[in-house]
């Protein structure tokens, strides 16, 4: 619920708000799961393309022109984190997860689209040194959706417009 409210008071009732919404309902739960089993199970992520196509649509037809930015920015969040994922370094859940984020921050703005993935893979990267550090071993799997997310809400909140 507090999510929802953030979300309402960032984006005010722009058409972002639908895949917003969305994702302040699930966050919780993504969070709680990836640092669990470390999964984001596609029930809970798929839908949100769902709510991200809605979102984009609303787009589309409030500014009369093609959302160039949400599709864009979804499509390279997906393929990122796709050729991480290639290279053995990102998890499917986190690439699905990533396509979300990227449809619904680009439709809040240009620079939400850019700012979360730097957020993300800067406050992981962050969490990967203490890692490395306390447990003095390499290795180490950890989680990236909680990041993913963290990058999202901060681009999110970073980049609010009054309603």
């Amino acid at each position: 619920m507090a999510l929802a409210v953030v979300g309402l008071i960032a984006v005010g009732w722009s058409p972002a708000l639908v895949g917003v919404l969305y994702l302040a309902a699930v966050t919780p739960a993504l969070v709680r799961i990836d640092l669990t089993v470390h999964r984001l199970p596609n029930v809970l992520v798929l839908p949100g393309y769902a709510a991200a196509g809605v979102s984009v649509v609303l787009t589309w037809v409030a500014d009369g022109g093609l959302p160039a930015a949400a599709l864009i920015a979804g499509a390279a969040w997906f393929g990122f984190l796709l050729l991480l994922n290639l290279a053995g370094g990102m998890g499917m859940g986190d690439v699905k997860l990533g396509g979300v984020l990227g449809l619904v921050l680009g439709a809040i703005s240009v620079d939400a689209a850019l700012l979360g993935p730097m957020l993300a893979f800067l406050s992981g990267g962050i969490a990967a040194i203490v890692l490395l550090v306390v447990r003095r071993r390499r290795g180490t799997r950890m989680p990236f959706g909680p990041y993913l997310l963290l990058g999202f809400w901060a681009a999110v909140l970073l980049s609010s417009s009054p309603l």
